[in-house]
């Protein structure tokens, strides 16, 4: 799939938490810095800049960095927009430390030990990967557990499989 077409064909979203936060927005600083991986049309980094965090968002498609600049745009807050190709890791330009560290639909296990190295004392990971969980599988998809696996150093606050898609919600200790 070239995601950068797909965008192209796109409009401009909504701001809104991953879905995974629904409902608990609350878990979400006010302040700080946070990080989209992957962030797609940007919904979630503008909702994130929305509540007062300095946002870096990383995406691999300029049509959907473009559609997030539009959205950052109509609601009157700034992004840090980094088009990288996250096949090749993290862009150098990510650096320091995150309050917030937002990953969806992205799998690399490779990036796991990144991810949990960005993250400031008190940091919330926010992460949905596709998922072997409720679904026939592939090679882009979790197996069963591979979240929580991975960060199971973090205090984990939510961890739910099903449907396909793998959910965990985590802050370093």
């Amino acid at each position: 799939m070239d995601w950068n077409d797909r965008f192209a064909a796109s409009t401009v979203g909504r701001p809104g938490p991953p879905s995974v936060l629904v409902g608990r927005e609350d878990l979400v600083p006010t302040s700080g810095r946070a990080l989209d991986v992957a962030c797609g049309r940007g919904t979630v980094a503008v909702w994130l800049a929305a509540r007062g965090l300095a946002v870096d968002a990383v995406d691999a498609a300029p049509a959907g960095l473009a559609l997030g600049r539009e959205l950052a745009g109509a609601e009157g807050v700034s992004v840090r927009w980094i088009e990288a190709d996250l096949d090749d890791g993290l862009p150098v330009t990510v650096s320091g430390r995150y309050d917030v560290l937002v990953c969806q639909r992205f799998r690399d296990p490779l990036l796991y030990p990144t991810f949990a190295g960005l993250l400031t004392p008190g940091g919330l990971l926010v992460m949905t990967v596709l998922s072997t969980v409720g679904d026939t599988g592939g090679r882009f998809r979790a197996a069963p557990g591979e979240l929580r696996a991975a960060f199971d150093h973090l205090d984990v606050l939510v961890d739910e499989e099903a449907d396909g898609e793998a959910h965990l919600v985590a802050r370093l200790r």
